[in-house]
């Protein structure tokens, strides 16, 4: 009947102040843990990405689509001057302080970071090609199952049967004939005969209905500056422009890769396995690397973590060579 008194009044507004600070504390902690599971997700995504397309280029590094340790004839002109005709290692890796190709130091975007390391694989690429159907030595040309092999002129392509194979640089494009001369690209292919690489007596080699023609992916894989205040994992890789000349494209991969770092599995002279993995400045035969262990570094974009810090998390994994292994 005489309503509410100030007393009261006084201890619903601090029971009410009570029951709204254990909402907000409430809502930040949910807010918080929000937050951290979704930095966590973020990682785990960056590191599966990671590994999957690099455990793919490693897997099929200095392989063709016929088979495995085929004698390759590599034809480029100079090819030891261009880092995307690199066939003889297939991989190659390079420690934090060793340049690598297509890409240099730096803290711009896309550069690579200073002390991760870094790897160059060349492989043929299952995306673009077709079946040979007939290879045509005298005119240097190919006839391939299909028009829709994805080719152009200019670009590195691998031929080979279950015998051999052969990269060269492809010459003309008219449909499904692929050719190889050694005119019409740059820096365009020493010879026609595909049966011997530059260096040795020039042979002509004829390949067989049923082998495959491919285009070629030459990649550099490092950890570079993502121009977001933070680091990524990039792919630099070999495209060719609408005149068929080189161009180095730079791909970011995943967001968050810190640091990465990688050791080799180089079998012994003998055929036998050694003691360990060893780092890039110790392989003496890149020829026998047989496998590549991988370890990344991950930190989360926001400072989600115990007192303020950033997330950091650390993934190993390790990836069989294909064409290497018996």
């Amino acid at each position: 009947m005489r309503g509410i008194g100030l007393v009261e009044l006084m201890v619903a507004l601090l029971l009410g102040l009570f029951i709204v600070g254990g909402v907000i504390n409430l809502f930040v902690a949910n807010r918080q843990a929000f937050r951290s599971t979704e930095q966590l997700t973020r990682l785990q995504e960056s590191a599966r990405v990671s590994f999957e397309l690099m455990a793919r280029s490693l897997r099929e590094a200095g392989g063709s689509n016929c088979g495995r340790n085929l004698p390759t004839a590599n034809v480029i002109n100079n090819a030891s001057n261009f880092w995307w005709a690199d066939w003889d290692a297939g991989l190659r890796g390079y420690e934090g302080n060793q340049a690598a190709p297509a890409v240099g130091f730096g803290t711009a975007a896309a550069q690579r970071i200073n002390g991760t390391d870094a790897f160059f694989s060349i492989h043929a690429d299952g995306n673009s090609g077709a079946s040979i159907t007939n290879h045509d030595t005298a005119s240097a040309q190919f006839t391939l199952s299909s028009a829709a092999h994805g080719l152009q002129a200019g670009h590195l392509a691998l031929a080979c049967d279950y015998r051999r194979a052969a990269l060269f640089q492809v010459s003309s494009v008219a449909g499904a004939v692929v050719g190889h001369n050694t005119a019409g690209a740059s820096p365009g292919n020493c010879v026609t005969g595909l049966g011997m690489s530059c260096a040795g007596t020039p042979t002509t080699y004829a390949f067989q209905a049923g082998g495959t023609l491919n285009g070629v992916a030459s990649e550099t894989w490092y950890v570079g500056a993502n121009g977001r205040n933070g680091r990524s994992l990039y792919r630099a890789r070999l495209t060719r422009n609408a005149a068929g000349n080189a161009e180095v494209q730079f791909e970011e991969i995943a967001e968050g890769v810190h640091d990465m770092q990688l050791t080799y599995l180089q079998m012994n002279a003998d055929g036998s396995l050694p003691a360990d993995y060893q780092a890039a400045n110790a392989i003496t035969d890149w020829t026998r690397v047989v496998a590549t262990r991988i370890v990344l570094t991950l930190r989360s974009n926001e400072a989600v973590g115990t007192d303020g810090a950033v997330l950091e998390r650390r993934a190993y994994h390790v990836v069989s060579l294909r064409n290497r292994l018996p």
